[in-house]
């Protein structure tokens, strides 16, 4: 038995509800913000060195700046854990709040260029920044470590545990797998409802994920789970 307290932050449903809002932004920037991934950066840089190699600068260039913004969310996130956990605010709900109001922005500025701005890549660019807001403070679900944003890391660690499970027939293994494996099946449910709402609201449609976050903020006031947990 684990007498760990089961922090509501590390609970399955809000790494699920994550997951959803993960799969929604890659498909909200797909379609309605120029063909960039805004989660996952191996995409971008992919694409960056593509244009490079043609020759073409102008649309390698406009691949840095998500990546770029990844980078700097990732440290912020870190400034924010260490200089605002308890004050007021558990650090993680700070950086849902961060992420709501920089979503909902995006939901404002139209699409394309208006006045001499390229709004699609500032979108691009604070999409990206959300997006390595989540991957870096929701690391942990349940004892495993994967990420909400992307796949690649899930799928290969779920992997890894039905292997695992295979030669020592650990069940733990086994669970472990169906963790990874389901949230990225829920990231997958985030990029089909996006791939639907996106068609019709277009650059209006991300802040749907507004009010998803609003709700994983209020969740995030729930207290740990005092009740001991069988080790998975």
């Amino acid at each position: 038995m684990d007498n760990k307290k089961q922090q509501m932050s590390e609970s399955f449903f809000i790494g699920a509800v994550l997951a959803v809002v993960g799969g929604y932004l890659d498909v909200y920037t797909y379609i309605s913000r120029g063909q960039v991934f805004a989660n996952a950066q191996t995409g971008n840089i992919v694409l960056f060195g593509i244009w490079l190699a043609k020759g073409d600068i102008s649309k390698a260039v406009m691949y840095l700046p998500p990546i770029i913004a990844f980078i700097a969310g990732i440290m912020i996130c870190e400034m924010i854990r260490r200089n605002l956990d308890g004050r007021l605010l558990h650090w993680r709900q700070y950086v849902i709040l961060l992420e709501v109001v920089i979503i909902t922005l995006v939901g404002i500025f139209p699409m394309g260029k208006a006045g001499g701005i390229n709004f699609d890549t500032i979108s691009n660019v604070l999409i990206s920044f959300v997006c390595s807001l989540q991957v870096q403070s929701f690391r942990e679900i349940r004892g495993i470590v994967c990420a909400t944003t992307m796949c690649t890391g899930n799928l290969r660690s779920a992997s890894e545990c039905l292997e695992k499970y295979r030669v020592e027939k650990d069940k733990k293994y086994l669970h472990n797998a169906g963790k990874y494996f389901g949230i990225d099946l829920f990231f997958i449910v985030g990029a089909v409802i996006s791939t639907f709402v996106t068609d019709v609201l277009m650059e209006r449609s991300v802040i749907v994920c507004s009010v998803v976050l609003l709700i994983v903020f209020m969740l995030l006031f729930v207290p740990p789970d005092r009740k001991p947990k069988a080790n998975n």
